[in-house]
């Protein structure tokens, strides 16, 4: 494997952002309030100018800050379900049992369908590689190690559920991919819409390696057992109208204290619909070193 170079994340923010919106109370008459086939409207052209202008919508119109962000991501969700592959290098590090691992860096090559993973790591234990096809294996990955035990252990198949195969890590390799994540951030908006307060703010011109980004910021002012996070936020790629990147922290134990990172996930380098085959995901390629 020839990608041995690491990925230096850097994250330039804005020095003016939008102003903080919060939840406004429902209007005060049906003729005031937004009816929802406006904001499917917009939503259904599903890029970052329609997201935009979503966002305007909400203190004008009195929306839940969430709505018009959720519509736009389900209107956006079956563009990239109709991604065919792509390739990426991934930077993660989570914190797991409340202690921060340290960065992850991988080469990805992700096929939707069938669902299949090829991971290469790279940092911190260079020469791992692993590989998931939903379907086969009786829905178990490989995997094997680098360095001598590669040779040692061989190649091992395993749950991808398992002790082994999940130690920290905080999901399972068949939730990786922006695919997965951009499920899960709709799933988790439909549970915030049931909050009683959330900050959103925007910084439209933000950049990540370079690349115009768009950030949702969303905040919980008050901490509560049903919150997942203080602070959370999204990057969409503008080029790509992707999310590329998520982050979230928790509550400081103590006042004044920075927020505790939880977890974050860069995709970056994204080549999109590059045709990886069955190959690509099978330990026998040539070009793989599966014992």
């Amino acid at each position: 494997m020839k990608n041995t170079m690491l990925l230096a994340v850097a994250v330039v923010f804005p020095m003016l952002f939008s102003a903080v919106i919060t939840r406004a109370e429902p209007a005060d008459s049906p003729a005031e309030a937004t009816p929802e086939a406006e904001v499917t409207e917009v939503a259904l052209r599903s890029s970052v100018a329609s997201l935009e202008r979503l966002l305007a919508l909400v203190p004008q119109r009195k929306l839940h800050p969430l709505q018009p962000i959720l519509r736009w991501a389900e209107a956006n969700l079956p563009r990239i379900e109709a991604i065919q592959d792509y390739t990426c290098l991934l930077v993660k590090r989570e914190r797991i049992d409340g202690k921060l691992m340290p960065y992850e860096y991988m080469y990805l090559k992700v096929r939707h369908r069938p669902f299949s993973v090829y991971i290469y790591t790279l940092a911190p234990i260079k020469g791992r590689e692993i590989i998931y096809v939903e379907g086969k294996n009786r829905g178990r990955l490989w995997a094997h190690e680098a360095g001598p035990r590669r040779r040692i252990i061989g190649t091992v198949s395993l749950d991808p559920r398992g002790p082994r195969a999940m130690r920290g890590q905080k999901y399972p390799i068949t939730e990786i991919g922006i695919l997965n994540l951009t499920r899960r951030l709709i799933e988790q908006g439909r549970q915030e819409l049931k909050c009683d307060q959330v900050q959103v703010r925007t910084f439209s011109q933000a950049k990540l390696d370079g690349r115009p980004c768009i950030v949702l910021e969303f905040r919980h002012p008050e901490r509560r057992p049903e919150h997942r996070f203080h602070i959370a936020r999204v990057f969409v790629d503008r080029r790509h109208n992707l999310p590329v990147r998520y982050e979230s922290y928790g509550w400081p134990e103590r006042e004044g204290d920075e927020p505790p990172l939880l977890e974050e996930y860069t995709y970056s380098r994204l080549r999109l619909n590059v045709g990886l085959t069955d190959e690509n995901f099978d330990i026998r390629n040539a070009k793989y070193r599966f014992p």
